[in-house]
């Protein structure tokens, strides 16, 4: 009885910790989706001095998440982001954007999950077609 039990324990445990880097990992999805979605709200070229744009985005840079969770600053002190923006060297009128969130899970080790995708000016069909054409 007493090895029945302990080798619960030790199950249940393993579970938690499996469901403790599943939980983790939906947020730094959300994470990555949230800063995307930022992103596409800026401008390609900067009109005014005021505004951010894709092309004066620095090549790599860490980006503060705690405006996307100022209901829980728990979740902003965990994750770290980093944003790196690669020019392709043929078409001027395109960037590669990787995102990456790491974070300390609870046993100690560090996790990280990126995301790649290509930014075009105007939007990807707009190139496409112009492409195309």
């Amino acid at each position: 009885m007493a090895l029945g039990i302990t080798s619960s324990i030790i199950v249940m445990q393993m579970g938690f910790k499996a469901l403790n880097i599943a939980r983790d990992s939906t947020l730094a999805a959300q994470i990555m989706q949230s800063e995307i979605e930022r992103i596409r709200l800026m401008p390609w070229a900067n009109a005014s001095a005021a505004v951010d744009s894709i092309t004066e985005l620095p090549a790599t840079e860490s980006v503060s998440i705690a405006s996307m969770f100022t209901s829980s600053p728990q979740i902003a002190a965990k994750f770290s982001v980093t944003r790196t923006v690669t020019a392709d060297g043929s078409r001027p009128d395109v960037r590669y954007i990787t995102l990456s969130v790491s974070w300390s899970a609870s046993d100690g080790r560090t996790q990280t999950r990126s995301f790649t995708t290509m930014y075009c000016k105007n939007g990807l069909y707009d190139y496409y077609y112009t492409l195309a054409g």
